[in-house]
């Protein structure tokens, strides 16, 4: 008996997208799957994704990746949460930081006894009750258990990395693995007459690779999705009307701090991802609001060490492809849809429609009923980051022409409903499988100026002094464990400083 020929799977594009999933599929997928990936060393990747969330943890620990290699090997520094500059009105700040704030109490959620307080003038800032708050204001960094009483919560984390060096890092464990790389740009994708299905690639060398499932990585070419089937895009610009970046990296500061900052201007914000030999640095930006002139001169004006190379333009329309599997097509990363960078989800898009394929896995025969329920799952992801991305424009103070026009605007149904839900009584219900829970919905909504009229019920039954005390205990509790960590750069000279850093040149 002839032994059954492996299912046949090519990826399309390297970059981030690329190799995290040749890495999956090298790991989970047996003999019975070959993988491959093309991509040309002509092609540049826009590689600015330097900044994560907690869930890359778990990529990293279901391919059995050390975390100290995989930081020296990518010149990462920790994450603890996202601080916003200048959102609601300049001079304002505030933290979207990882991990609980404050403790529930029974039915109640900490949120109500904190907008009680706030409207009694007994409460602090939202960040003055969570611990990774106070750490990445302290510039301190942990892992594991507390070092104070047990019912001190550990202090969840991700990071900032070097995008190049984790693809190059993640292309040797999956060719490591079997994955096998093609090089060469694509000339021709070759499709089936009957079905539309694509069959081959055939390369500018004249080589023909073919395979039964294509996973499209190509960026915003959308080589396969959008090139070849057509897969329309559903444009999102009247909500999210930032339509340009401009990339740049500064020398290493010795300021490691552990969480990325995010400062609002004129017509856009800029981020700033410190790494161990660089600083990452951008600037997103409306075209229709200021040049992009202005915009350069204002990026570098802005920047917290010199620069080391000439801002790089990348141009953008925010939104989503309405269909990210079609036929034997899975877009993957840009290719599928893109949404500023401003809430670090990037990458984690990429890790969840890998996980999401892997839970599919189409063979050489595919269902439209998978496909539908796949691109279902896609779009509620979609939305609901889209959500929370304009939360943070729509609630601004900001008196520019920019800001006003992003307070007035049309929300989507789905986000004016969760916005005046905790405006009123400050109730917040997370939905389905909706990546930022309640916590993360709380500490930007009150950053960016609500306090809610009323709470739940049970929170007004607390007397005001046992209130105050309350909170005030659990401050001193967060800062006191705070305290006890090292410094940032100190915990990463100790455990996993890159083998070289010097003059902002990758070891």
């Amino acid at each position: 008996m002839n032994p059954v020929e492996p299912l046949s799977i090519v990826i399309v594009g390297g970059g981030t997208a690329g190799w995290m999933t040749a890495a999956a599929f090298g790991h989970f997928l047996d003999e019975g799957f070959s993988v491959r990936l093309v991509e040309s060393e002509a092609i540049g990747t826009i590689g600015v994704g330097e900044a994560t969330i907690p869930q890359i943890r778990m990529f990293n620990q279901a391919l059995g990746i050390d975390e100290d290699a995989f930081i020296r090997a990518t010149q990462a520094t920790f994450k603890l949460g996202i601080e916003f500059v200048d959102w609601l009105t300049p001079g304002s700040h505030y933290m979207h930081a990882f991990g609980d704030v404050g403790r529930d109490v029974g039915l109640c959620g900490f949120r109500h006894y904190w907008s009680r307080a706030a409207r009694l003038g007994l409460a602090g800032p939202v960040g003055d009750y969570c611990l990774n708050d106070i750490a990445a204001k302290l510039g301190r960094m942990h892992r594991g258990a507390p070092k104070t009483p047990h019912n001190v919560p550990e202090m969840p984390h991700a990071f900032h990395f070097d995008a190049g060096l984790y693809a190059a890092f993640l292309r040797e464990f999956a060719e490591a693995r079997g994955v096998v790389r093609h090089e060469g740009m694509v000339a021709e994708v070759r499709r089936d007459g009957l079905s539309g299905d694509v069959t081959g690639l055939r390369m500018a060398s004249g080589e023909t690779i073919s395979g039964d499932l294509f996973i499209d990585c190509s960026g915003m070419r959308a080589l396969l999705i959008g090139d070849a089937l057509g897969s329309g895009y559903e444009d999102w610009t009247h909500w999210l009307p930032c339509d340009r970046a401009l990339a740049v990296q500064s020398e290493r500061v010795a300021d490691f701090t552990p969480y990325t900052r995010a400062t609002a201007h004129t017509a856009g914000w800029q981020w700033r991802i410190p790494l161990q030999h660089r600083t990452g640095n951008g600037r997103v930006y409306c075209s229709a609001f200021t040049s992009d002139d202005d915009a350069a001169e204002s990026l570098l004006a802005h920047l917290d060490s010199p620069a080391l190379m000439v801002p790089r333009p990348i141009r953008f329309t925010t939104g989503r492809r309405k269909e990210a599997w079609r036929n034997n097509v899975i877009a993957i990363g840009l290719s599928s849809g893109f949404l500023e960078p401003l809430e670090s989800t990037s990458i984690h898009l990429i890790q969840s429609a890998i996980s999401r394929v892997l839970k599919f896995m189409p063979g050489k025969v595919q269902a439209q009923a998978d496909r539908d329920e796949y691109n279902r799952q896609f779009t509620f992801e979609m939305e609901r980051i889209r959500d929370f991305i304009m939360l943070h424009y729509t609630l601004n103070e900001r008196d520019e022409p920019f800001w006003r026009a992003c307070r007035d605007m049309q929300l989507p149904d789905s986000l004016a409903a969760k916005i005046e839900l905790f405006r009123a009584n400050g109730h917040i219900f997370r939905e389905g499988d909706d990546l930022f829970g309640e916590v993360a919905w709380f500490q930007v909504m009150a950053g960016q100026g609500i306090t809610p009229a009323g709470s739940h019920a049970l929170a007004d039954t607390i007397d005001p002094d046992d209130l105050k005390g309350y909170l005030e205990t659990l401050n001193a509790l967060y800062v006191r464990e705070a305290q006890r960590y090292p410094d940032h750069a100190e915990f990463i000279a100790r455990h996993c400083a890159a083998t070289a850093v010097s003059e902002g040149v990758p070891a």
